[in-house]
């Protein structure tokens, strides 16, 4: 039995020149067109396809709203984005609507079937050329997550923890930071209370949690 493709492009050449790719192979069949979000999310849930293959930029709106109105109703069915556009909001609004896949025009044809086989089976998938955009905001997220950890710390009060997380105690965190040994208890009682912990050992293990050294 072949999967069945709705294939949603404001354009009828692409549109057809879909329909020719997809249907020359025996494992998939398209069902139905689309050119705007009504039709699309219409014929969608009228036919219930395996996978809708998604321009982002369609007559009357946004794919990634057809996309997000289709995931919701239709959970079984997914939504591989075909565009090209590869602007990283676009990109990171598409996988939040529900999309599957995220793929450049300019893929091959055979690559664009291997993509719809990856998401008919379940599995997400996303163009070589936009991966590292992924990884990167991956990385800006956990970074200003761990940097909010310490939003309520002085940069001076940073380093004395940073000395604190090294297991130095008040007098050796006072040679190391040029400090009086008194100084620096007022400054461990300020960071216990700011960051609601109990002790040294606590705050310690609260610092390397959130990598503060990446904050200095």
């Amino acid at each position: 039995m072949s999967l069945e493709v709705l294939v949603v492009d404001d354009h009828e050449v692409v549109r057809l020149g879909l329909r020719t790719l997809i249907e020359d192979h025996a494992d998939f069949s398209v069902v139905a067109e689309a050119a705007t979000v009504r039709d699309a999310v219409r014929k969608a849930l009228l036919l219930h396809p395996d996978v809708v293959v998604m321009d982002i930029r369609l007559l009357g709106g946004s794919g990634i709203d057809a996309c997000e109105q289709i995931t919701e109703r239709l959970p079984n069915t997914r939504v591989i984005m075909l565009t090209s556009y590869a602007e990283d909001e676009m990109l990171f609004d598409a996988i939040a609507a529900g999309a599957c896949g995220y793929v450049l025009k300019q893929i091959g044809n055979e690559d664009l079937i291997r993509a719809l086989e990856t998401v008919a089976r379940g599995e997400a998938l996303l163009d070589p050329a936009l991966t590292q955009r992924v990884f990167d905001r991956m990385r800006e997220v956990a970074r200003k997550e761990h940097g909010e950890a310490f939003s309520e710390l002085t940069d001076q009060e940073m380093r004395v923890l940073a000395q604190v997380a090294e297991g130095k105690t008040n007098r050796e965190v006072a040679e190391v930071l040029y400090l009086g040994e008194g100084t620096v208890r007022n400054y461990v009682s300020s960071i216990l209370s700011k960051l609601d912990l109990s002790n040294r050992t606590e705050a310690a293990a609260y610092a390397v949690k959130h990598d503060l050294k990446e904050f200095l």
